[in-house]
């Protein structure tokens, strides 16, 4: 069904349809067969990088579009509700790019920024480990300062596109003063004792590859340091505001997916000689999953054009992520509800989204964490 938007221009609104007619031409006819072979769409990023859809929230003067974060947000979703493992990927680059953009000097942002959002460099964002992921602070991946080069020992691991990233962003520990102690730096796929583990073997998006990052005395020269040393925990906190709100842009994306599917199969399916949305208990169930994905887009949105007016948007950012995906999961599984035992079988796509929406309550802080952050917030309010 038509998903109504309010656009802030008419590029944006071009640019919308330049993504919906990609997503038609080049995600639907690959979406079934790639989840199915757990096979990463490479080339499915370069032809949106060429499209100018990696590099949306950045500067023109590198190779950006300079399209605020309202817009390019409901990129993301349109992608997603076609394909959710490659808005995903679009969000975890954009997240990897915010380093060098935000916190980078001159010099890095015009050597590297270019081809970053290009289209041609996919990037990786390196903070969770083994033994730290939701408290972040506790990493303990070392980068010991050795003349011109940092050398790195340890393990990241969840990192999207972990072993087929051109770039990675680490957050590394520099020195053992808790948060302050960790530093950024943006390692080159090629650097020597940089490495990724077998995929992980995952429920669902099994067409984006998240895999360890193993770091053997790798050797990343000094020059790659961005911002200071023991900005790191600033830069890796500030970067996961746009991203949550990219997750729930892509919870979105997905529900409203799963949704347009429901419905039409409703219509289609007769049962006692009626379509079966005709029953008062069905479009009940379908009432409140399309009132549910309109409030979250409301919430997501509201949060980005805080962002782009330049306001406090940490906590609408936590709220839109931790109420999006929580829909999304709901809405995904009211879909299979719909379908009934069409929907737990692979035959249709169902079930796939359900186990997708599954791990949206996870990546960029659960859902848990999402909760933290809000009560802080009200709590100093």
């Amino acid at each position: 069904m038509p998903v109504s938007r309010q656009l802030p221009s008419d590029e944006a609104r071009s640019l919308l349809e330049l993504t919906r007619e990609l997503a038609v031409a080049e995600l639907d006819p690959r979406v079934e067969a790639a989840e199915e072979a757990g096979e990463f769409p490479r080339e499915v990023f370069r032809t949106l990088g060429k499209a100018g859809l990696l590099g949306l929230a950045y500067p023109e003067e590198y190779g950006g579009a300079a399209q605020p974060y309202e817009t390019y947000l409901q990129v993301l979703e349109e992608l997603a509700s076609h394909w959710l493992a490659v808005a995903l990927g679009v969000s975890v680059h954009t997240l990897a790019c915010y380093p060098v953009a935000a916190f980078g000097s001159d010099e890095q942002k015009a050597r590297w920024l270019p081809e970053m959002v290009g289209g041609e460099q996919l990037g990786a964002y390196c903070l969770s480990e083994p033994n730290s992921g939701s408290d972040a602070a506790a990493l303990s991946t070392r980068a010991k300062r050795e003349g011109d080069e940092y050398v790195v020992n340890g393990v990241k691991a969840w990192i999207t596109h972990g072993g087929v990233a051109d770039f990675y962003n680490l957050m590394v520990r520099t020195n053992d003063d808790g948060p302050r102690g960790i530093s950024c730096l943006l390692a080159d796929a090629a650097t020597p004792g940089l490495s990724a583990a077998p995929p992980e073997k995952k429920m669902g998006m099994r067409s984006s590859t998240t895999a360890q990052v193993l770091l053997d005395d790798a050797r990343v020269d000094a020059d790659r340091l961005i911002g200071a040393e023991g900005q790191g925990f600033t830069i890796a906190l500030a970067a996961l505001d746009g991203g949550r709100l990219g997750i729930a842009a892509c919870a979105v994306g997905l529900a409203q997916g799963a949704l347009d599917y429901a419905v039409d199969y409703a219509k289609g399916r007769k049962q006692f000689g009626r379509p079966i949305i005709d029953n008062q208990g069905l479009s009940f169930m379908l009432a409140d999953m399309a009132t549910a994905v309109e409030s979250a887009r409301a919430l997501y949105l509201s949060a980005a054009r805080r962002r782009d007016a330049g306001e406090a948007y940490g906590r609408y950012a936590a709220m839109a992520k931790l109420h999006a995906t929580d829909m999304a999961m709901k809405v995904t599984t009211d879909a299979v509800q719909v379908l009934g035992g069409y929907g737990y079988t692979s035959d249709y796509p169902a079930e796939r989204w359900m186990r997708e929406a599954k791990v949206l309550q996870i990546v960029e802080g659960t859902n848990q964490v999402q909760r933290l952050v809000i009560g802080r917030h009200l709590a100093k309010s």
